[in-house]
């Protein structure tokens, strides 16, 4: 069996014969909703095994709007600053604004980063840059390349048999558009959990099952031999069959393990547990993220969108979508209540060496306001034809957050100029927030290649370096 991880630097030997070969072999397993689980790469006996360390990344669709959050400019002019107060945080110097109060008071256990910029300013573009690398301009339908959460997965399954039954990668409500696994296949996509996790009685599918005839029934049925029947033997000389076999483990110990179960129950949490996240979606997202990583799974991706995001339930506010001051109002409480509360948590439960939080869109908003006619009522919207306030697109400048990780927290990195309109010091691009991720994950970035779908070795990331300030200490 061949390295998936090449640390020398040569090329990755492309996954593009094994996953034709479990695209044709797992259809039948396919059936049992199991989007994700099938992922481990047979077991390699010289796979050094890496420290198991662990990113949560909380992805904001359509992008925040730095300056009135992360980045204020309270000496701009009205037509830049927007309405909110400057508020002090708990590092001197680090201020925020007014609608982020919860994070304000626990800003020495983050790091603001204030000098993102790439040059994608359209959302498919934008995202592929942000999660890919993709330095496409151009909006495309998918993606490209794999995204960094893909390929830190696809890297790590050569460790050897993974022994924890959960997943390595989950996505709670990940963010699924214009990005994913592109040339690796699906099979290293995450396990998927959607929903509310916040309503009554909320259940993960397939996960722990505890009927008896449904036990027996998987049993029965979950073979992967017997759908390989009609398939030539000589697959099993390159060890294929042997690595299904250890496929096929993982599924069923995640179907029938009781403690995989435990790991998504949030009724597990106290009470008091729960109201400290919020009791809506995006509270109970970032909680039971903080539940699977704490149980073993090493790529959690969760987004917030949805309703709390108001009427177009993501951070697109053009002045046609929201007025952009309303909505982050209406979005606010639980946006800075739920990321507060994971923050602390990481810290009070001894997670803040191994699991790097990092909460960032595609990019930011235009410094400054334009006012456009509205196209239809609702949450933080007002009737159409309405004339309302908004911020566009801008990758130019803005700011992400960074917490846990092993870093050195309480600062902020980089600045932008008196208007927010450009990144003036410390400028740091997509390649440097990719190569970031995957060194907190123990991964080299400048030495690996992947074959992509004709073979060619493509980079991980193409240019990128690790942010110093945003390295572990030891």
């Amino acid at each position: 069996m061949s390295h998936p991880f090449n640390a020398s630097g040569n090329p990755c030997p492309g996954p593009s014969a094994r996953r034709g070969f479990l695209k044709m072999g797992l259809s039948g397993f396919a059936t049992l909703s199991l989007p994700g689980i099938l992922r481990l790469r047979a077991a390699n006996p010289e796979a050094s095994r890496r420290e198991k360390t662990a990113v949560i990344m909380v992805w904001q669709p359509g992008g925040c709007s730095h300056i009135d959050t992360y980045d204020p400019k309270p000496n701009a002019t009205s037509e830049y600053r927007g309405p909110f107060e400057t508020i002090k945080t708990s590092v001197t110097g680090m201020h925020f604004t007014e609608l982020l109060p919860m994070q304000a008071r626990i800003a020495d256990k983050l790091t603001v980063l204030r000098s993102m910029r790439h040059g994608s300013p359209g959302h498919p573009a934008g995202t592929m840059r942000m999660l890919s690398g993709d330095t496409d301009t151009r909006d495309k339908p998918k993606p490209r390349l794999p995204d960094w959460m893909s390929v830190a997965h696809y890297l790590r399954s050569g460790d050897g048999p993974r022994e924890n039954p959960l997943p390595a990668y989950v996505g709670v409500n990940a963010p699924t558009t214009y990005n994913g696994p592109a040339y690796l296949g699906d099979a290293y996509s995450p396990f998927s959990v959607v929903g509310d996790p916040n309503k009554p009685k909320f259940v993960v599918p397939n996960i722990g099952l505890s009927d008896s005839k449904e036990l027996g029934r998987l049993g029965r049925r979950s073979s992967l031999r017997e759908n390989l029947d009609n398939l030539e033997r000589a697959f099993d000389l390159s060890g294929e069959l042997g690595a299904l076999d250890e496929f096929e483990t993982q599924a069923m110990t995640l179907l029938t393990n009781p403690k995989a179960r435990e790991a998504f129950d949030l009724e597990r949490e106290d009470d008091k547990v729960r109201d400290r996240y919020g009791r809506n979606t995006w509270g109970q997202q970032l909680l039971m993220a903080r539940r699977l990583v704490e149980a073993g799974v090493e790529v959690l991706t969760t987004s917030l969108r949805g309703p709390l995001c108001g009427r177009v339930n993501n951070w697109d506010d053009h002045a046609v979508n929201h007025h952009v001051f309303d909505a982050l109002r209406f979005r606010s409480q639980a946006y800075d209540q739920a990321v507060s509360a994971l923050i602390e948590d990481i810290h009070e439960r001894g997670l803040s060496d191994r699991v790097l939080v990092v909460v960032t869109g595609e990019f930011g908003r235009t410094p400054k306001i334009n006012y456009q006619p509205s196209t239809g009522a609702g949450n933080a919207s007002a009737a159409a034809g309405t004339k309302q306030p908004g911020r566009d697109h801008w990758a130019r400048a803005f700011s992400n957050i960074w917490a846990g990780g092993g870093i050195e927290s309480g600062r902020f990195i980089g600045a932008t100029d008196k208007k927010g309109e450009d990144s003036i010091e410390r400028i740091c691009g997509s390649g440097d927030f990719l190569a970031t991720i995957y060194q907190h994950l123990g991964i080299d970035s400048s030495k690996i290649t992947i074959e992509d779908f004709n073979g060619r070795p493509t980079p991980i990331v193409d240019g990128g370096k690790p942010i110093p300030e945003l390295i572990r200490k030891n």
